[in-house]
């Protein structure tokens, strides 16, 4: 079970952080810095939440502590991946994933986000024990989670913000060129 449990959250993993870098394939710094609006986040600011919600909550997991059994609901772990995608419904982020200027470039907050997730990776590698078995806390949810949960959240993060930044290039872009939105319509073409 737990080398299954970990190749499973290995390959979440990869492809959280595959779709962060695909999504930032390209941006230039001007883009990097631009934000929507005065209370949307720049690009590089979504990194910087990335970077420090995952140091965070890595945090958490390295504090955990042994369940007095195993806990395991694939329903409740399939809706995490689910939740964590649906980007309808906004999700306000605790004071400690807020971004503060922390990074002075894409690449440098890149680079910080690639080394927290080889430390995520880590972790895991290091693992001994199922992580359904072992009990933190995440700010957000009531109550202990296991720590197989908390690496789905983990996981699942980076892409749920590959799409926001999907999003604010295309604002971007679109703000660039004004003729690609057609004033008549409530929403952009």
């Amino acid at each position: 079970m737990l080398a299954f449990a970990k190749q499973e959250i290995l390959s979440h993993l990869d492809e959280g952080q595959k779709a962060l870098v695909l999504a930032l394939e390209g941006v230039v710094r001007e883009e990097a810095a631009w934000k929507p609006s005065k209370r949307e986040w720049s690009i590089l600011e979504c990194v910087e939440h990335l970077v420090l919600s995952e140091e965070f909550l890595l945090s958490r997991l390295e504090v955990a502590r042994a369940a007095t059994e195993a806990a395991s609901s694939r329903a409740g772990e399939t809706a995490i991946l689910f939740r964590g995608l649906d980007r309808s419904a906004r999700v306000e982020s605790p004071d400690v994933g807020r971004p503060r200027g922390r990074f002075g470039s894409l690449q440098e907050a890149v680079v910080s986000f690639s080394g927290v997730r080889t430390r995520t990776v880590d972790w895991v590698n290091r693992l001994e024990a199922d992580p359904r078995s072992q009990l933190t806390d995440h700010p957000l949810i009531q109550g202990p989670v296991n720590c197989h949960e908390m690496l789905l959240i983990i996981s699942v993060h980076p892409r749920r913000h590959a799409e926001q930044i999907k999003l604010i290039r295309t604002s971007y872009a679109r703000s660039r060129r004004p003729e690609l939105t057609d004033p008549l319509s409530p929403d952009p073409v």
